[in-house]
């Protein structure tokens, strides 16, 4: 942040300071006036009563336990281009699935954004919804019949263009799903319970994989009650969780191997773990093994059995590597994309954790922008550490592996999902998710 921010900031935190009243005792009533200020004791609170919480005591809230954060964004900042005028029509109106948007890629050149859509994004489509609900007078029973339009073929395409309309780049059938998971009203119902795994299993036994008719019976999202069915349910009575064993991470590293590298692929982004998970033989889950390639095996294969570290230097590359996108805020990068030929140890998820770490360790990150964050970090950055500071090892691309060669396994820590920065989606080799969006 400026150092004029900064002034600013202390300014006004000074100013809130000064004008806050000082603290009540929990629970205190001020007497209404004519009335005595002597305050009838309360009635005293049956016995057993769970203890009171720190925040109640001290009057402070409690702290968060989300690994998210509250963002700032600067919507006045200029976004991406469109590009070519007749692509971002044929986006805005034509559906299109993900087979038919690739061959337009290779025919006829098309870019378009697929993944994750970014904070910016998503307040770019609530302020484009509400100015359609406005703009025709629409209540919001109304609006919800034309977002969930029972009759596929009676889908209101005058809405959906609109509203893609207001995003750069993103096909028409990406906002449909992305905007019917958003507004779903089974979104987010917690935690599933033994009994609704139970009505999951009996309702893909008696219907198959057809998930909007397992959803009506289970009462969740079909997004929801998929993804729970293939990550949690099935094979359950052959699946196994905890530490991977020297033997599996060995069978998961040939694998992947004979998959990708010896097929001519890349085995960072060009693997179908449902696939990966069945030659398994379902022991260990498609997103088990995801997780566990791209954290742990697939760098230290790439350094030929040598488990990396992460170095001062790295942590300047990746600074000034965001920072070379010029993006509106960090959950518009595509993390995929930072590694390069001489820079590859790190997977997309090591990278966005990495660079979380980096940035809740400013002070006050909640309240700033991405571009002041960027500004803190530039100058923490601004040289490159001495050549003793960077550890030496042999960095080996995709592309060079000998097939022949055997990896020494590497880190043999616990599965688990994702920490803190993860989607929340499985993603497979073309890099749609278990909620693909194109």
């Amino acid at each position: 942040m400026s150092k004029l921010a900064g002034v600013l900031k202390t300014l006004g935190d000074a100013a809130a300071a000064a004008s806050v009243p000082l603290g009540v005792p929990p629970g205190f009533i001020p007497p209404l006036p004519g009335h005595s200020n002597i305050h009838p004791q309360p009635s005293p609170q049956p016995m057993g009563q769970p203890p009171s919480t720190s925040g109640a005591i001290l009057n402070t809230a409690p702290k968060s336990t989300k690994t998210t954060h509250k963002r700032v964004l600067d919507m006045s900042l200029p976004g991406p281009d469109h590009g070519n005028p007749d692509h971002a029509h044929m986006l805005a109106n034509k559906w299109m699935n993900a087979t038919k948007l690739a061959e337009m890629v290779k025919t006829q050149g098309l870019v378009y954004k697929k993944g994750k859509f970014s904070a910016i994004e998503e307040e770019q489509l609530r302020a484009a919804i509400e100015a359609f609900k406005v703009g025709r007078g629409l209540t919001n029973d109304q609006l919800q019949d034309i977002i969930f339009q029972k009759n596929e073929k009676g889908k209101d395409n005058a809405f959906w263009s609109e509203i893609t309309s207001a995003l750069a780049l993103r096909p028409i059938i990406a906002v449909y799903h992305h905007v019917r998971r958003a507004f779903h009203p089974k979104k987010q119902q917690g935690k599933w319970m033994p009994e609704e795994d139970a009505v999951l299993k009996q309702a893909v036994a008696d219907l198959g994989q057809q998930w909007e008719k397992v959803s009506e019976i289970v009462g969740r999202m079909s997004s929801d009650c998929r993804d729970r069915y293939r990550n949690h349910i099935a094979n359950r009575e052959v699946r196994v969780t905890g530490v991977w064993t020297k033997e599996e991470e060995e069978e998961l590293t040939a694998i992947v191997t004979e998959m990708t590298i010896q097929q001519g692929k890349d085995f960072d982004n060009d693997v179908f773990w449902g696939k990966v998970s069945d030659r398994m033989g379902n022991r260990r889950g498609r997103q088990q093994c995801r997780i566990k390639w791209t954290d742990s095996l697939s760098k230290t294969v790439k350094n030929e059995g040598q488990k990396p570290r992460w170095s001062a230097q790295d942590a300047y590359i990746l600074v000034h590597k965001v920072d070379s996108m010029n993006v509106r805020d960090d959950t518009e990068i595509d993390w995929k994309t930072l590694p390069d030929s001489d820079w590859n140890l790190w997977s997309a998820h090591s990278l966005q954790r990495r660079w979380l770490t980096m940035k809740r360790g400013i002070k006050g990150y909640e309240d700033m922008t991405h571009q002041e964050i960027m500004d803190i970090l530039r100058v923490k950055k601004a040289h490159l550490p001495p050549a003793s500071a960077a550890r030496k090892r042999k960095v080996t691309s995709a592309a060079s592996i000998d097939e022949s060669a055997d990896p020494e396994p590497g880190d043999a820590g616990p599965s688990g999902t994702q920490e803190g920065v993860s989607d929340g989606q499985d993603r497979d080799a073309d890099g749609s998710t278990d909620d693909s969006d194109a």
